[in-house]
């Protein structure tokens, strides 16, 4: 509850950081960040989005046509395949519009649980919780959410985050993971959770409260 509170105050509405202008583009975009950045994949999509914002339109333009505005990511070849069925399976199968379960979301090349799952955060205002590699790193770090799979790390987050704060959970995640609790090296000295962090992975060794903390950040739990 604690760590979550802190969260909610540190950044009051998160955002994703995946540039998109209707839930077909965030699909695309979120298909397209798999072994990628948010910034390498926005510096792609941007002139594709503008010229194929429905399936319809990036129907036409083949994969050869994605493949020219999403080469420098990587695995392009492939998600340029994928996006291109995906398109198909929408017109063809839900009418050009993005499903909001689950079930029917993973039917979707190259959409796995955790597309599915920001994609109905984002578009949809759903609470879920997706696990990508920043979630699955503090889940296991600071001892959370420990999980030797995803889908694990995803089960321990949902019986711990207190309802309140779900919705926005997976943003703080992914957010402190990239800005703080970075992968080669946590920046303990700047987190707003050090003094309830359990992770032997800190990067330095001094008791609790490891960081000052301003007044809005101290709860009950921590005093």
């Amino acid at each position: 509850m604690e760590i979550f509170r802190r969260f909610s105050i540190q950044r009051p509405e998160p955002k994703g950081e995946l540039e998109h202008v209707n839930p077909f583009t965030l699909v695309v975009a979120v298909a397209l960040s798999a072994q990628a950045t948010d910034a390498g994949v926005n510096k792609a999509t941007r002139a594709l989005f503008k010229i194929a914002d429905t399936p319809e339109k990036m129907l036409a333009l083949g994969e050869d046509g994605v493949i020219a505005h999403i080469k420098t990511i990587g695995l392009y070849r492939n998600k340029a395949k994928n996006v291109i069925a995906l398109c198909r399976m929408l017109i063809d199968d839900f009418g050009s519009q993005v499903p909001k379960t689950l079930e029917e979301l993973t039917r979707l090349p190259g959409v796995g649980r955790k597309t599915a799952n920001v994609v109905m955060s984002m578009a949809f205002g759903i609470p879920t919780l997706a696990v990508d590699t920043h979630v699955f790193r503090i889940g296991n770090r600071c001892l959370m959410a420990p999980g030797k799979t995803p889908d694990e790390v995803e089960e321990q987050f949902l019986k711990v985050i207190p309802e309140q704060y779900l919705f926005h959970a997976h943003h703080w995640l992914i957010l402190h993971g990239r800005y703080t609790c970075k992968a080669r090296k946590p920046e303990c000295e700047h987190c707003v959770i050090a003094d309830l962090c359990r992770s032997p992975e800190k990067t330095f060794d001094i008791p609790a409260p490891l960081v000052e903390l301003p007044p809005q950040f101290i709860g009950e739990a921590a005093q």
